[in-house]
């Protein structure tokens, strides 16, 4: 029985290993006290934003992480916690974490690693906040046309002032 148990550990820490590689981004988070229907409704949310939700034991989870060089985040793996593996860009997942932590009240976000900064709950609520990529792009392309859209508009009222100056000349000339 031990041994089936060392074989589990193992295939699970090298699961977490293999995440890691793949992932840019990795969150914990507390889930004590919420239901498995409401852990699966969060996978299924996490599974759309391009992440997955990882649980298993602590001490698997340390070692894991510590042979991975991500000892700092090490000190909290505590209690039930859950790895969140993030293989895109953290927004998505980080509105999920946040949207879904807001609905119940069991699930804290505890911290993370993002590319190579250590993240607390307060850097993931604000992942959570920015706008998504695309109105971030749009905000961009607003800022740099803006510029341009005034000058053409002066231009054009330069142009219109010019045209009905030349139309009073010629009324007047013309009576």
């Amino acid at each position: 029985m031990k041994k089936i148990g060392l074989l589990f550990r193992g295939i699970a820490e090298n699961r977490i290993k293999n995440n890691l590689k793949e992932s840019s981004s990795i969150f914990i988070i507390r889930y004590s006290g919420l239901s498995s229907p409401d852990l699966t409704v969060l996978r299924r949310s996490l599974k759309n934003a391009k992440a997955c939700l990882f649980v298993t034991k602590n001490s698997v989870a340390r070692r894991a992480l510590k042979d991975s060089a991500l000892e700092q985040i090490v000190n909290r793996i505590e209690g039930p916690c859950g790895l969140i593996f993030i293989k895109d860009e953290p927004f998505e997942p980080s509105k999920v974490l946040y949207n879904f932590s807001k609905e119940h009240e069991q699930l804290k976000l505890d911290g993370g690693f993002l590319k190579d900064r250590i993240l607390e709950k307060k850097d993931i609520e604000v992942l959570a906040k920015l706008p998504s990529r695309e109105v971030l792009r749009a905000q961009v392309v607003m800022t740099l046309k803006s510029p341009i859209s005034g000058l053409v508009t002066t231009l054009n009222q330069i142009m219109r002032k010019f045209v009905y100056c030349l139309e009073q000349i010629k009324n007047k000339k013309g009576s």
